[in-house]
């Protein structure tokens, strides 16, 4: 079933438009509250993903982030530099980087779910406990889909 047509199509009714219109909010709103640890709501993404175990690759972040390789090269430059994170080569495979969060690292990482919460139940405060499951549930089918 197509849900849009060349007729019906407008730009500021369609889903695409709804979820970056919501995800440039959320962006800006994360900024703001991460100004004063000095990273971005992208670089938090990565020292998240990292502290967590999700990720310790370059290429298994740009997978799970969905940003391309050469913007997270930068990226973790970035992130270096500020001396947030190592990088060194796999001992068994040249060809791979590992990624470990320096001990300033950890530390801004800890802080995050701190701060993080706090702007998404701002955005989330109408929603009741259904409501919320249910915008997770269909986020995540589109996003599967």
């Amino acid at each position: 079933m197509d849900h849009y047509t060349p007729e019906s199509f407008t730009l500021t009714q369609s889903i695409g438009f709804a979820i970056n219109k919501a995800r440039n909010m959320l962006v800006a709103e994360l900024d703001a509250a991460l100004k004063d640890l000095g990273i971005t709501t992208q670089q938090m993404g990565i020292l998240m993903s990292m502290r967590y175990g999700e990720s310790r690759t370059p290429f298994e972040l740009s997978k799970l982030l969905s940003i391309d390789t050469g913007l997270m090269t930068r990226m973790l430059d970035k992130l270096e530099v500020k001396g947030l994170l190592d990088r060194s080569r796999s001992t068994e495979d040249r060809r791979v980087v590992n990624l470990t969060l320096t001990k300033e690292g950890k530390k801004i990482a800890e802080e995050l779910p701190h701060i993080v919460p706090h702007v998404l139940n701002k955005r989330l405060k109408g929603f009741s406990k259904s409501e919320f499951t249910e915008l997770r549930r269909l986020l995540n089918k589109f996003v599967d889909a």
